[in-house]
């Protein structure tokens, strides 16, 4: 699974490298280093007003935030790897 992070300027001054610590933890937390490769991706074109953009494998999510972390990785994550 690739999970790529906008760190466009607009996803950058909303949290992109906050999201890319949050994902990062909870890989490690999960034990998912050997399933996930996590990469930075230039402006997806799919800016919302809050959060940031993530692409899972062939799937955008927009507007992902902290606050919804756990849900997002949750459903675009831990569903799709079936655990």
């Amino acid at each position: 699974m690739i999970i790529q992070i906008c760190v466009g300027s607009s996803c950058h001054l909303k949290g992109s490298e906050d999201m890319i610590e949050l994902l990062k933890q909870a890989i490690a937390t999960h034990d998912l280093e050997n399933e996930i490769t996590l990469a930075g991706s230039f402006c997806a074109g799919r800016c919302n007003r809050v959060g940031v953009t993530v692409t899972v494998d062939d799937e955008v999510y927009t507007g992902v935030t902290p606050e919804g972390f756990t849900e997002f990785f949750q459903k675009a994550v831990m569903n799709r790897i079936g655990k």
